[in-house]
């Protein structure tokens, strides 16, 4: 909605607004290049002639930085909405196939051609709200471009006018507050002591995991069978039998024992398990048939 606009973005609008010619919004992204820009009117990226990439920047979330330039943060999250609900599967394709358009614009050192659109609703209820329409879009005959992307961080900044400028921190976390993009949680660096710790770390992180799913994991590392973990269902049958690998930040190899190799060549229900990041909040594991274990990841060499 227009009040939501910072009133230099919408001084701009209006002027415009009253002083071009009167188009629709499909007409705009029609003559700027768009082909069949009628059947594409509810995207917010496209690839018009001579490969310029044009993209909807939404004047209520154009932020103004303390030295008066003009920046948006593109959340790269395609997942979730302005509100952080989940997006429809219409929703992430729409925002999946604006980022590939943003990132290519980057990648290919380009400038991106912004159309600046306000709406009818508030811009939280952008994709919740079925009234939701768009009240005013021109073009901006200023040229914005991508000024970084971070994947970890999840945010990118687009920036209109001259390139080498970038948003200070101050800058940035006003604007995630005003675009709903928010502050990633620090990262959590968990230091493991010794091979043993991160075997016995990956070892209940797996036990955890199958007994979620209401399998019966064992523990049998002491017997010697081979695999460290025998998977039963409710019934006590055998599904897996698991040789155990854990791996983390600066111990990322492994290796398997005669014994373990043996014993993948014997039984259809052993497999490779490598499970990564333990111990950590971003643990996660793969399996392995015997006929894949030469492929997985950090594997070493055969123990004498």
């Amino acid at each position: 909605m227009e009040k939501e606009v910072e009133p230099a973005v919408l001084a701009l609008i209006n002027e415009k607004r009253l002083t071009g010619e009167k188009r629709t919004p499909v007409e705009i992204i029609a003559r700027m290049g768009v082909f069949e820009a009628r059947d594409k009117a509810g995207d917010h990226a496209w690839l018009a002639t001579g490969d310029n990439v044009i993209a909807t920047v939404w004047a209520e979330l154009v932020s103004i930085s303390g030295d008066g330039r003009w920046f948006y943060l593109e959340s790269l999250d395609a997942q979730r909405r302005l509100d952080g609900g989940e997006r429809s599967a219409q929703q992430i394709q729409r925002a999946k196939d604006r980022l590939t358009l943003l990132k290519r614009s980057l990648d290919a050192g380009q400038g991106v051609r912004a159309v600046l659109q306000t709406n009818r609703i508030a811009i939280a209820d952008l994709e919740t709200d079925k009234a939701a329409k768009v009240s005013t879009r021109v073009p901006d005959e200023q040229e914005w471009h991508v000024a970084s992307w971070d994947a970890d961080l999840k945010v990118a900044v687009l920036v209109r006018g001259a390139r080498g400028w970038l948003p200070t921190d101050e800058d940035m976390l006003a604007a995630r507050a005003r675009g709903g993009v928010p502050v990633p949680p620090p990262k959590v660096v968990v230091v493991v002591a010794s091979r043993e710790e991160l075997q016995t770390a990956a070892l209940e992180y797996l036990t955890r995991h199958f007994a979620g799913y209401g399998y019966k994991p064992e523990n049998v590392v002491g017997q010697n069978l081979g695999y460290d973990i025998e998977v039963k269902d409710k019934k006590g049958a055998t599904l897996l039998k698991l040789a155990v690998k854990g791996t983390a930040a600066g111990m990322a190899s492994f290796q398997l024992s005669a014994q373990e190799r043996a014993c993948a060549k014997t039984t259809d229900q052993w497999r490779l398990v490598v499970v990564t990041d333990v111990p950590g909040p971003a643990a996660a594991h793969k399996l392995y048939k015997p006929t894949e274990i030469d492929s997985a990841s950090g594997l070493e060499p055969l123990l004498d």
